[in-house]
């Protein structure tokens, strides 16, 4: 319930912020030349939507069954499932919508995208998981290895922004791609 608490609470800051007039100057990167975007229709659109919903819903069933079955066969715990096949297949989604945003010039669709993500996940999903049927949580995600780690990206993340002024380069991307490799090693490897 604290989680869903804080979810409300960061939604409503966030909305607020968003239509209040802005008072801090941002400096806009040049949107992609050619001819404008045809616009589609209204109900189109909801149609794509709820297809697109209900195509996701299904392909998480399909995914985490798919590897539960893959990863007890390669002889991995279920946290190292949930950690690397189940978390790569979740991700995919997020991926093709950050590519393509960042390449048709929306860059902040791809930031908005992972950081929603993460707090919709950490908020939402977890608050009402734990709401509709409490669960208990592995030591390894509550103080371990991996809370650590998850904190340790979430600075990283940061420091390459700072760093960057702003700008995730290919160099940064290339850092925490390289980062989440390691981490994916670390993780198998600490189970094998």
């Amino acid at each position: 319930l604290l989680l869903l608490l804080l979810f409300v609470m960061i939604t409503a800051w966030t909305v607020y912020g968003a239509v209040r007039p802005a008072t801090i100057k941002i400096i806009e990167l040049p949107e992609e030349t050619g001819p404008p975007a045809a616009e589609m229709a209204l109900s189109k659109s909801l149609l794509f939507i709820v297809l697109g919903l209900i195509g996701l819903a299904v392909g998480a069933k399909l995914a985490v069954y798919g590897a539960v079955v893959l990863g007890e066969w390669m002889g991995l715990s279920k946290a190292v499932i949930g950690l690397t096949i189940i978390a790569i297949g979740t991700s995919l989604p997020e991926l093709v919508t950050c590519i393509v945003a960042g390449l048709k010039g929306h860059h902040d669709l791809s930031v908005g995208n992972l950081v929603g993500s993460n707090i919709f996940n950490t908020l939402l999903v977890t608050g009402v998981s734990g709401t509709l049927k409490p669960f208990t949580v592995s030591p390894r995600f509550a103080g371990g290895e991996d809370y650590w780690a998850m904190i340790g990206v979430g600075f990283v993340f940061l420091g390459l922004g700072l760093l960057g002024k702003g700008m995730m380069s290919k160099k940064s991307g290339l850092v925490l791609g390289i980062g989440y490799i390691i981490y994916l090693w670390y993780t198998i490897r600490l189970t094998a």
